[in-house]
């Protein structure tokens, strides 16, 4: 991509769903702002700004905005459910409507305004065909040949979800990173560990593949919600403890819906 700088600077808007961070930038206006080198730039928490993903808004068909999401190592995630939240909330707010069309790597997402400042995004139905999440081999889904015998699922990014004794005792850098690497993922893969804490009611903690330990992920919580309910578990509808706060999935029908609270932290210009 070709990066175009206006002598002011480009603009952006930091964010965060639960803890999860996000740098967004708006290309809308047809102006391209986005280049490699920006992105990892702007990914340095220490000499940059950081974030766990970086979203670029883009117009595109009919929708009301079309998103491509970055991880902070500069890969592309074709879904990122909570910066969709934050943005859907950016956009329900700046246009009035209480409903929107999104589309993204994943597909055309629909986003809501849930009322008492909360927003949801249905993330699409859920994937269970081994090429298509993709694993490299066709394994049970439901108990992959990995100790610990975690699930796959894919939310259009790859997930591996461990349910166990106790999510806040494991070794989640050290564990995190072996899995998201392991040769059953092609293209890597988001991790999560979970335990049951009541009826419904999960604790999870979750690695990202491209960034590392963050305190949520939207896409994580629906695959683990999805992911605990084919284990029996818990039924469709799900609050889930992260280290960032409490997010609700809802397997509906027609996708599973995404529940939590957003924050607009600040509106800056790069000069970097």
């Amino acid at each position: 991509m070709t990066q175009i700088y206006s002598s002011s600077g480009v603009p952006f808007m930091k964010m965060h769903g639960l803890g999860n961070d996000f740098v967004v930038i708006d290309e809308r206006d047809g102006i391209t702002r986005v280049d490699e080198a920006l992105v990892m730039a702007m990914a340095d928490r220490h000499r940059g700004v950081g974030y766990d993903q970086l979203a670029v808004l883009t117009k595109r068909g009919n929708a009301d905005v079309h998103l491509t999401f970055y991880n902070s190592d500069g890969s592309i995630a074709a879904a990122c459910g909570n910066a969709t939240r934050c943005i859907a909330r950016h956009i329900i707010e700046e246009s009035g409507k209480t409903e929107l069309v999104i589309t993204t790597d994943r597909g055309t997402l629909l986003a809501r305004d849930a009322g008492n400042g909360l927003t949801s995004v249905n993330m699409g139905e859920p994937i269970h065909d081994w090429q298509a999440i993709p694993l490299a081999n066709d394994v049970d889904i439901d108990a992959l040949p990995i100790d610990g015998a975690p699930l796959a699922t894919g939310m259009g990014n790859p997930h591996c979800t461990f349910f166990v004794d106790d999510a806040d005792a494991i070794d989640l850098e050290a564990r995190g990173a072996e899995i998201e690497h392991h040769p059953l993922y092609p293209e890597r893969t988001n991790v999560q560990f979970a335990h049951v804490v009541g009826e419904n009611h999960l604790r999870m903690r979750v690695w990202e593949r491209g960034v590392g330990v963050t305190l949520a992920s939207g896409s994580s919580s629906c695959a683990t919600a999805v992911a605990a309910h084919r284990k029996g578990l818990t039924g469709r509808t799900v609050r889930i403890d992260l280290d960032g706060g409490t997010i609700h999935i809802d397997w509906r029908d027609d996708g599973v819906w995404m529940t939590g609270p957003t924050a607009h932290v600040f509106s800056a210009v790069w000069h970097g």
